[in-house]
């Protein structure tokens, strides 16, 4: 089926870049209509002060075969949340896909720097933009979502149960936030799963995205350049990856099967056959484990 997902309608929340805008796209590619999120129009920056926009990620969606709707929203807003749910039941009378991506930390959070040195009301704000936008958003959506059975909500997040569960994550503020997630699509499959819908948890590994690239001072196009100095970046992958992950078990039938687990792209990417855009399968997460985390020179043989 080259648009499996044909007739769908899909809200990602906190789709302007990175993993939102790959997980939009490829839902669109799978001929989804797919309302999308952020802070950042055409007319108006947030504090990120980027130029990627939810009007660029809604053409990229319509681009690839679906519908893009672009709908500024700050999901810390909870009337301009119910507005947004309240729009797309109007115009579509249905929601069946929910990605919860909303972050907005990069610019907060302190690496390697203990709570009580870390600038606490950047690390409460984090918090609030990572945790509260997601439960705020789940709150107003879901009543949608549980109208039509089988319905999905991806909750993005950084890290997999098992390797956050052991694994400190450079912040206290930063492994708060990505293992709560995890936890709400834990709590969530329980309260999904008998009323007919499934909840995941979802991470992508070293992801290629605009924030990314700019850091290392590469391109997509020329992303290679930046192993000299950051060797195990050779397991990176774009947005897309996570995107076609999502767009996956969004056309699962037996999507149920994981129904509040922690999954990853690389992981996903094993069972459903998908690839990234260069046509590889890196398995990030259990690169991480096997060869960064153990000292080993880099080397993806194996896991890409």
């Amino acid at each position: 089926m080259s648009a499996p997902l044909q007739g769908k309608v899909a809200l990602v929340a906190g789709a302007t870049r990175g993993a939102g805008r790959g997980i939009a796209v490829e839902l669109g590619a799978a001929g989804a209509t797919v309302y999308v999120t952020g802070r950042t129009t055409r007319a108006r920056r947030s504090e990120y002060d980027r130029p990627e926009t939810i009007e660029d990620t809604a053409d990229l969606v319509t681009a690839a075969g679906g519908r893009g709707v672009p709908v500024p929203t700050d999901h810390l807003d909870r009337a301009q949340v119910k507005a947004l749910v309240d729009r797309i039941a109007d115009e579509q009378g249905r929601l069946d896909v929910l990605v919860n991506d909303i972050w907005g930390g990069e610019k907060l959070f302190e690496w390697d720097t203990p709570l009580w040195e870390h600038d606490l009301d950047n690390g409460l704000r984090l918090l609030r933009l990572a945790i509260e936008t997601h439960a705020v958003t789940s709150h107003h959506a879901l009543p949608l979502l549980l109208r039509n059975p089988e319905g999905l909500v991806v909750e993005v997040t950084d890290g997999t149960a098992e390797y956050n569960a052991e694994n400190y994550r450079n912040s206290f503020f930063y492994d708060l936030a990505k293992t709560s997630v995890l936890r709400m699509a834990f709590s969530l499959g329980h309260e999904l799963g008998p009323r007919g819908a499934t909840a995941v948890a979802l991470t992508p590994g070293w992801l290629r995205s605009e924030i990314m690239l700019d850091v290392y001072g590469v391109s997509e196009e020329n992303w290679r350049d930046a192993l000299e100095r950051v060797p195990h970046f050779a397991i990176s992958e774009t947005p897309h990856y996570v995107g076609r992950a999502v767009a996956a078990l969004a056309a699962d039938r037996d999507v149920a099967r994981w129904n509040g687990q922690s999954l990853s792209s690389g992981g996903l990417a094993q069972v459903y056959g998908f690839t990234d855009l260069d046509g590889s399968r890196p398995d990030a997460w259990r690169y991480v484990v096997e060869v960064q985390d153990a000292g080993k020179p880099a080397d993806v043989t194996g896991y890409r």
